[in-house]
């Protein structure tokens, strides 16, 4: 756009903004468009003179038959003389992405320090172990019994991380994957294990194309999530009114970790349980934080693992009254492989 706050050009997600058509609103007056139309004035007026390369603000954007829309506004030089460029943020994306941001940034911290955590424990575990072995051997049999608990726990520990270092030692396998075959395969798992009382809901959109991903690690990843959900419906299987939902759907325009999508999987795992306790809900795919007796600690975190693997993102909503285990954006998986992220 011109300095002057006149519109040269304007894209399909301006028009949606403001209700109003392109046409109409190159050549008009941007500034116009906000509750305090000054203060993008002097910034236009700023970006002209040189005085900065790019400025950010907060702003309330106007709306025809609609109530002002939060924004953030970023006004940007260009290389051409009496131009900038005015990119316009809604309040609530800029936070979904910086949140998106910092659950990857997470997510690989986490990979890190299991990784090396586990390298760290697994070395002393053998010589413990084998220790407790050897001393076994030379003491009286009345002692036995201590020397069985150190090499019980020893083992016990190994167990544990071997299925951390797992996490990262499997090969990541790619072909041509069917959501809603990988959907029905947690489907029947999850009816196996809870028989009685559970309905699995099936809301599919069966127009989702095949994508490239890793079969096995997405129905481990959606099987994770869904034993949480079944798990978290204790009370409503003996009531008899537990439910589970597998919603599938094609998300337009997203963006993960800066990089953007023209289409993306949208998997929803929705039950109607009561929900991840508040000290736990921010720390819920941290390893070994779980919010059930007993839990390792480890299956969102392994969930996590091959969504993002996936290029994908994972995350946790809660609404008020059922318990929803889906992300900031309402979906519990969004996978945008290649094949999906052409069409």
């Amino acid at each position: 756009m011109r300095t002057n706050g006149t519109v040269m050009f304007a894209n399909a997600a301006l028009e949606d903004a403001l209700g109003t058509s392109r046409r109409t609103i190159e050549g008009s007056q941007l500034p116009d468009c906000f509750t305090e139309p000054l203060i993008l004035q002097n910034a236009l007026e700023g970006a002209g003179s040189n005085e900065f390369a790019a400025l950010r603000y907060d702003a309330w954007l106007r709306r025809l038959n609609h109530e002002p829309m939060p924004v953030h506004v970023v006004v940007a030089q260009t290389d051409t003389p009496g131009e900038a460029i005015v990119e316009l943020l809604p309040l609530e994306q800029q936070a979904k992405q910086d949140r998106e941001e910092r659950l990857i940034d997470q997510a690989q911290a986490n990979k890190e320090l299991i990784r090396n955590l586990a390298h760290e424990i697994k070395n002393p575990l053998g010589g413990i172990h084998g220790a407790a072995q050897l001393l076994q051997m030379e003491i009286d049999k009345e002692l036995t019994e201590y020397t069985q608990v150190i090499i019980h726990e020893a083992d016990r520990l190994q167990t544990l991380v071997d299925r951390l270092l797992a996490l990262h030692r499997r090969p990541h396998l790619v072909g041509d994957v069917n959501i809603h075959e990988v959907c029905e395969r947690v489907r029947s798992l999850i009816l196996a294990e809870f028989p009685k009382s559970l309905r699995v809901v099936r809301d599919y959109d069966i127009s989702i194309p095949d994508f490239r991903g890793d079969r096995e690690q997405l129905i481990q990843a959606v099987l994770n999530i869904a034993h949480n959900a079944a798990q978290a419906l204790a009370e409503r299987l003996v009531a008899g009114d537990a439910e589970i939902t597998f919603k599938t759907r094609i998300a337009r325009q997203v963006t993960f970790g800066k990089q953007r999508y023209c289409l993306a999987l949208e998997l929803h795992v929705i039950d109607n349980g009561p929900g991840v306790p508040d000290s736990i809900k921010d720390r819920i795919f941290y390893p070994l934080i779980s919010g059930r007796e007993g839990g390792s600690g480890l299956g969102l975190t392994l969930a996590q693992t091959f969504v993002q693997q996936h290029h994908g993102l994972i995350g946790v909503r809660q609404r008020a009254g059922p318990y929803r285990l889906q992300d900031p954006d309402s979906s519990a998986l969004k996978s945008a492989p290649p094949i999906i992220e052409a069409t």
